[in-house]
């Protein structure tokens, strides 16, 4: 770690971050010019979004297994090779076919910077994993921010969708050149035996986490995949819940340190786990001024999910090295992407109850089924409370586990 710059790296890991945050932002942003522009069905849009999904984990799963040949370094060049044509050709697609290939590059480079990033940072800062993984995943909620705000004031300005995809070149070209000029360390602090990474990861506790995984990123990422459309008619303005959410995360991550050392990492999950239920109760309750209470409760509850979950499987099964971090992102991914069709399915079967109801105001219908949803969606946290419960009761035994190795 001699001639290594490691805030540099964290740096130029965070900026990767920041455009991949930006990507999920902006690109919600032009959907309906797009669809415009190329005369697009929902049905197309839809699977131009769902390579951005598909992308994102399959990058991790490969990252993951390749780390150890690959490295870091290797990775993000991967991921600012992705960025770069990703975005160069989505500025000039001529129609769906053009949208597919280069949404799915950039899904590959956002999961890339997540196998590259992740275990390079549990690497550089072996004695505080769990709380600079929280500081690193300040900018996924950071840069959703920065590109919602981008996005709506281009819009209203009247620019092309293509210049607002543009402006993520600039900060791609800022960590592309910070990377090309670091010193990258050799791992020394994280297992590079593939073989054991591999074995490791059918340790109960490892496949216990990864189940919990999918009930968090579902909780947290499938909430706010719909939260727009499901709130539309609750008096709220989605825009304003949008950067009040993420800005609220990105505070809470930046601060997670005192935290994790006061609860411990499990402490932290199931306080979470215990918000998150409540954040989703009162959002399926609410309506008016209310809403931006639920929605605080909500952010602070689910801000800690991802990254505590990856730096606990770092910190208390180190064996499954840059592998099973990698997996346990991807096991995130995937279920969101499984889950979203059912609650889009959800979404119509309590509009249709709520038209059974005898309600016939399509604001008083939309609301009706968006709630009824969002109440269906609380038993992926309230599973978490039991989870998490145990987790913190039996941490004792994985803690000494963890420390002989």
């Amino acid at each position: 770690m001699s001639n290594v710059n490691a805030s540099k790296l964290f740096t130029a890991s965070c900026i990767s971050l920041i455009v991949t945050a930006m990507t999920f932002a902006i690109r919600a942003g032009v959907l309906s010019e797009l669809s415009v522009q190329f005369a697009l069905t929902d049905l197309q849009l839809g699977w131009v979004n769902s390579m951005a999904f598909l992308g994102f984990p399959l990058a991790m799963m490969v990252g993951g297994l390749l780390y150890n040949y690959l490295g870091a370094r290797n990775l993000m060049y991967i991921a600012f090779f992705g960025h770069l044509l990703g975005l160069i050709l989505t500025i000039t697609a001529g129609g769906f076919w053009g949208l597919i290939i280069s949404t799915f590059l950039i899904g590959f480079a956002n999961g890339s910077v997540e196998a590259a990033c992740n275990p390079l940072i549990a690497d550089m800062y072996p004695k505080n994993q769990t709380t600079m993984l929280n500081k690193f995943h300040v900018w996924f909620p950071g840069g959703i921010v920065i590109g919602a705000l981008i996005s709506y004031f281009m819009t209203n300005a009247g620019l092309s969708w293509q210049m607002q995809i543009a402006t993520m070149l600039v900060p791609t070209v800022i960590y592309g050149w910070m990377i090309f000029t670091a010193e990258f360390p050799q791992s020394e602090n994280i297992e590079t035996s593939t073989s054991t990474n591999i074995k490791s990861l059918f340790a109960p506790l490892y496949l216990f986490m990864a189940f919990c995984m999918t009930l968090t990123a579902t909780s947290e990422l499938g909430t706010q995949q719909w939260v727009g459309r499901v709130l539309n008619e609750t008096g709220a303005h989605p825009m304003v819940l949008l950067a009040l959410s993420t800005g609220l995360m990105a505070v809470g991550r930046q601060f997670a340190g005192p935290m994790v050392h006061k609860l411990h990492a499990s402490g932290v999950l199931l306080v979470s786990a215990i918000l998150t239920t409540l954040g989703l109760y009162l959002l399926s309750t609410v309506t008016g001024g209310m809403i931006y209470v639920a929605i605080i409760v909500f952010a602070i509850g689910v801000c800690y999910f991802w990254p505590t979950m990856i730096g606990f499987i770092s910190e208390y099964q180190p064996k499954t090295g840059a592998l099973g971090m990698s997996l346990m992102g991807g096991a995130g991914m995937f279920a969101v992407s499984i889950w979203n069709p059912i609650i889009g399915g959800w979404i119509d079967d309590n509009r249709a109850g709520a038209i059974a109801a005898g309600l016939t105001d399509e604001s008083a219908i939309e609301l009706a089924a968006g709630q009824a949803t969002l109440s269906n969606m609380t038993m992926f946290p309230v599973v978490l409370i039991v989870a998490f419960g145990i987790l913190f009761a039996m941490r004792g035994k994985y803690e000494k586990g963890a420390h002989t190795h």
